[in-house]
């Protein structure tokens, strides 16, 4: 049976289900605040939840309809799938993006079809933490080593502040480097309730200094013994002392030391990929900790309107046209 969750007393059942942070109760507690309509499906068998399904909801003024976002989720059953295609007919969604957080596989689901507009990347790489930190260490690329003694000699060092203080470090090192790398990341107001919805529970603050300056700042998530890395920002400051690469190891560590056994480092292309991509600096960066390339399922969408998706998949590339124009003009 799947049933619709509105109840708060769920909570508890809901977060020992949940398997990314994305899934979690205090996200979708995140996005209620910030005006985002929250759905939420509970999959129960014998009284009992078995799986979990957060969606938020997302307007579409100029078509009167909704698109729905299924993030991080288990892969959802044909059962599941024939509940949120109904739901979504009754609630005039589009379509629902679904992006599993599993492993590449094949999909025989004929709803299903292979999303052209991706939110999460393909890869990502993930360390195993099962090792001692020595093992972690040696295993590295010899530059990635050589960079984080050399951050060390430098008088380099990394503080947790998941604080007030470190959050507004944070959040001025973020917006600092979506200006220099012309990105357009989500708001201050986004952030702001990000963090104190998950601060205590999921989310912390590690911050490298030289002389008292923030040089990098990462906002870590720990849950379910799997340390994240969804965001970080940095200062053009002092960037020869390595202060970044001195910060992920601080990170890993810390995670290890929260009771993760995994560390994801939330993205990345894949490991032939090519030197000229614009992701390619963070992507070599993240693989100089050696971690496992992984292959994710992918993004798919479960089309429900399809002439309208037919319109919205024409319209989209005019919007990432005006978005990349907006880039030049602003930055």
């Amino acid at each position: 049976m799947l049933k619709v969750i509105e109840d708060n007393s769920f909570k508890n059942l809901w977060e020992e289900k949940a398997k990314h942070p994305l899934q979690s109760w205090f996200w979708g507690e995140a996005r209620k605040k910030m005006g985002t309509e929250v759905l939420r499906v509970a999959k129960i068998e014998d009284k009992k939840i078995k799986n979990v399904f957060q969606l938020t909801l997302h307007p579409l003024p100029f078509f009167r309809k909704k698109i729905g976002y299924l993030p991080r989720s288990v892969f959802p059953s044909d059962e599941v799938l024939d509940f949120l295609y109904h739901f979504g007919k009754k609630n005039n969604l589009i379509f629902i993006k679904i992006e599993p957080y599993e492993e590449k596989s094949k999909i025989k689901n004929k709803k299903l079809a292979l999303s052209p507009h991706p939110l999460f990347p393909y890869w990502t790489q993930i360390l195993d933490l099962n090792k001692s930190e020595e093992e972690l260490l040696k295993s590295f690329h010899p530059k990635t080593r050589y960079n984080i003694r050399l951050a060390q000699k430098k008088g380099v060092i990394v503080k947790e502040e998941s604080n007030e203080k470190g959050f507004k470090i944070f959040a001025k090192l973020y917006f600092d480097t979506c200006r220099r790398q012309k990105y357009f990341g989500h708001n201050y107001q986004y952030h702001q309730i990000v963090w104190e919805t998950l601060k205590e529970k999921i989310a912390h603050i590690l911050i490298a200094y030289y002389q008292n300056e923030p040089l990098a700042v990462y906002q870590i998530w720990v849950y379910k013994e799997v340390g994240y890395y969804p965001y970080g920002g940095s200062s053009e400051k002092f960037r020869n002392f390595m202060g970044a690469n001195l910060l992920m190891w601080e990170a890993i560590k810390f995670s290890k030391k929260m009771g993760a056994k995994k560390f994801d480092m939330w993205g990345s292309l894949p490991p032939n990929y090519s030197p000229n991509h614009p992701w390619a600096g963070f992507t070599r960066f993240k693989k100089g900790y050696n971690g496992k390339f992984l292959q994710m399922v992918g993004s798919f969408d479960l089309i429900i309107y399809p002439f309208f998706y037919k319109l919205y998949s024409l319209i989209f590339p005019v919007r990432e046209l005006i978005l990349k124009i907006k880039r030049q003009l602003v930055f």
